[in-house]
């Protein structure tokens, strides 16, 4: 890298809305960085299913927890809370959704290229 970067979430180079949440996504160094702001009632296979078009998520995450509680569950049935604070690394084929009355805030450096995408 010969320059320096600097990008900020208020102004994304994209944004993607979807029920009850939405993903703002910047591009910096060569990679897509993504922040979603996800409000309670908010559930990936009733607001993001109807347009990625699979049973669960397929976009694989690695992702820092900012805020509110997100409960996981993969393919396999393995279910758990991710809180503020924890980083988690997730593999295709899951659903999550909001728990409690608070927005669930969460930086995602890996799977935000396709996150609320119709797959192809």
């Amino acid at each position: 890298m010969s320059e320096h970067e600097q990008q900020d979430f208020a102004t994304p180079d994209e944004v993607r809305e979807f029920p009850h949440g939405r993903m703002d996504l910047v591009r910096i160094g060569g990679a897509e960085i993504g922040r979603l702001t996800l409000q309670p009632g908010w559930r990936w296979s009733a607001d993001v299913r109807p347009i990625a078009g699979t049973d669960l998520c397929e976009a694989p995450h690695f992702q820092y927890h900012v805020s509110g509680v997100l409960r996981v569950r993969t393919a396999d049935g393995t279910e758990f809370d991710a809180l503020p604070g924890q980083v988690t690394a997730l593999p295709s084929g899951h659903d999550a959704w909001v728990v409690g009355d608070e927005p669930v805030v969460v930086v995602d450096w890996w799977g935000v290229s396709t996150y609320a995408q119709a797959s192809s």
